[in-house]
C-alpha cells in the first residue's frame, strides 16, 4: 500500500507563497499519479492539480492557474505543491492523494494540511 505524508502548510498573508510536499513510500508502479485536493468550509472537495508521474503532464484547477504549480521529484519520490499569489480564498484543509491508474479515483490520501490566507 502507498502511504503519503504532508507538510508545509501554515498561516500566511495575502499575496504570500507556501510549498506543500507529499512524500510517498511503499510499492513502485509502472503507472502513478498525484493529486493536491482542498477542502473548505461548507464547500465540495475540489481537485486543484493533479500530475502523471512518468510524463510530468499536469492540470490545474481554473481557480489556481497561474498561482499554483505542481511538481514532482522522482528519486525522492515526493511530489509538490508551490503555491503563490495566494488569496484568502485559498483557505482551505489541504491533501494529497495518489492513484496507479488514470481512470480510477484516487486510493491513497494524505493526512491533510490546513492553509491559511489572511487578508
Amino acid at each position: 500500500q502507498v502511504q503519503l505524508v504532508e507538510s508545509g502548510g501554515g498561516l500566511v498573508q495575502s499575496g504570500g507563497s507556501l510549498r506543500l510536499s507529499c512524500a510517498a513510500s511503499g510499492p513502485t508502479f509502472s503507472a502513478f499519479y498525484m493529486g493536491w485536493f482542498r477542502q473548505a468550509p461548507g464547500k465540495e472537495r475540489l481537485l486543484v492539480a493533479s500530475i502523471s508521474w512518468s510524463s510530468g503532464a499536469t492540470a490545474y484547477a481554473n481557480s489556481v492557474k497561474g498561482r499554483f504549480t505542481i511538481s514532482r521529484d522522482n528519486a525522492k519520490k515526493t511530489g509538490y505543491l508551490q503555491m503563490n499569489n495566494l488569496k484568502p480564498e485559498d483557505t482551505a484543509v489541504y491533501y494529497c492523494a495518489a492513484k496507479t491508474a488514470a481512470s480510477i479515483p484516487y486510493r491513497y490520501w494524505g493526512q491533510g494540511t490546513q492553509v491559511t490566507v489572511s487578508s
